[in-house]
């Protein structure tokens, strides 16, 4: 009887053990914290603002939303740029998720990130899930008509880049400086390339 109180015991204090790792784990903290974003331009951009304004967040996209943007919210030495560019590590977690230029708006690129290298004080990081970027044109004479790196990184996973342009060069991805990393992702259908400079991205075809 008393072996049969001890495992009890012993179980109960497992079960009690297990209980609290998958409470902690499971359990939100302020740096992994996700701020949602609600299906519209003026959220999004706003979400942007307030992250780099922070050092850094991540946003969760509103699931199979379309962000359509009107104006351009950002302008630099490169040209508009749609979003805001991002000068923090920035994480967009989208599932199934555009990101457009919207019909008849002026021309300007998508997403632009700046680090360092090519911005003083910035250290742009973006890291994409499950996005889309589509539709972006770079202002000529700018390369980069969906995504421009100025010296910061980039990660993408299970995303694409298509159907943007530029008139010099990179009409999907333009890299000036900085590190690109596509991991399932799709960089295609972009005029009049996909990648600029040639062989700098990982994947482009």
């Amino acid at each position: 009887m008393r072996t049969v109180r001890t495992l009890r015991s012993l179980f109960a204090i497992c079960a009690l053990a297990l209980g609290l790792t998958v409470a902690m784990a499971a359990a939100p903290t302020k740096a992994h914290a996700q701020v949602p974003v609600l299906c519209s331009e003026t959220s999004l951009v706003n979400a942007i603002n307030s992250a780099n304004a922070a050092g850094g967040d991540t946003l969760a996209l509103f699931p199979f939303c379309t962000y359509q943007l009107t104006s351009a919210h950002g302008t630099s030495p490169h040209g508009a740029v749609g979003l805001p560019p991002i000068t923090a590590p920035i994480t967009l977690l989208g599932l199934g998720v555009t990101i457009t230029r919207a019909s008849g708006a002026p021309a300007f690129r998508i997403l632009q990130v700046e680090g360092a290298a090519n911005v003083p004080g910035t250290k742009g990081q973006l890291s994409a899930v499950g996005l889309t970027i589509r539709g972006g044109s770079a202002v000529s004479p700018h390369p980069g008509g969906g995504l421009s790196n100025l010296g910061g990184t980039v990660s993408m996973l299970s995303s694409s880049v298509t159907g943007n342009q530029a008139t010099s060069s990179g009409g999907g991805i333009y890299v000036n400086s900085g590190g690109v990393t596509l991991l399932g992702t799709v960089v295609r259908d972009n005029t009049p390339d996909n990648c600029a400079p040639s062989g700098s991205v990982v994947s482009c075809t």
